[in-house]
């Protein structure tokens, strides 16, 4: 059972520009969004501020915002990579984020090491590496070139193997910052159905992106983010509403 429970979570960063640049050019400078205060006598940016949230097994939460609305922080702290500021999280299962599907790989490696390499960064296990091995290499469509170290691949036959890497295994958390794609038109499709099977299987989905009607279409909770606080949080129909206006 998967479950992400958080009571009065918030994310604050400290910005020591700011007393030098004056704040609205530090708060430009560091591209967190947010709201400006100040704690404890020292400037900083609010990114989250007073979080409550609670997912079970079902829920596909779309979260939607302006830029600066604190849609990745979130993200990252559900991701279980930056811990909250304040308050608490609960996270029980297998967390995958697809951020950053390019992490973990090396360039220098071959196409086949970066597939064991990428999936323990991802904290797999050998034997489930060694079962879904094979069925990666195939999904790439790469043949000969997975013996090859990475750097003799072009960008899209890298997109494609941190894609088949990333989406081979079934998290029971997954966190996903935009809708991933990867290849040529006739991959794309390949990728587009596989990343429909990853969610279909997966017990939570938190997906942050700004195509109201994809997340329409994927999910069934809405959480609407201003300034770091939730300013709705519902059925996703009436989250998009509330965004659409």
């Amino acid at each position: 059972m998967a479950l992400i429970h958080m009571e009065n979570v918030g994310v604050h960063f400290l910005v020591p520009q700011l007393k030098s640049t004056g704040l609205l050019g530090a708060l430009k400078s560091t591209s967190l969004g947010g709201r400006l205060e100040k704690r404890h006598g020292r400037a900083g940016v609010s990114a989250l501020e007073d979080i409550n949230l609670t997912l079970k097994d079902g829920d596909r939460l779309g979260l939607m915002g302006h830029n600066g609305a604190g849609k990745t922080t979130l993200l990252r702290v559900l991701a279980t990579i930056l811990p909250p500021s304040e308050g608490r999280i609960r996270v029980e299962g297998r967390v995958s984020a697809l951020m950053s599907i390019r992490l973990g790989m090396d360039g220098y490696a071959t196409g086949y090491d970066n597939i064991r390499g990428r999936a323990r960064y991802m904290g797999c296990t050998e034997a489930e590496i060694d079962a879904k091995f094979d069925e990666i290499a195939e999904f790439t469509q790469l043949q000969d070139y997975l013996a090859l170290p990475m750097t003799t691949y072009s960008s899209g036959m890298r997109v494609r193997l941190a894609f088949a890497i990333a989406t081979a295994f079934h998290p029971d958390i997954l966190v996903l910052d935009e809708w991933l794609s990867a290849g040529d038109e006739t991959f794309k499709k390949k990728a587009s159905d596989r990343m429909h099977e990853l969610i279909e299987n997966t017990g939570i989905v938190a997906f942050a992106s700004h195509n109201l009607s994809m997340l329409q279409n994927i999910c069934n909770k809405g959480l609407m983010l201003e300034h770091g606080r939730i300013k709705f949080f519902g059925p996703i129909d009436e989250a998009v509403a509330l965004m659409s206006e």
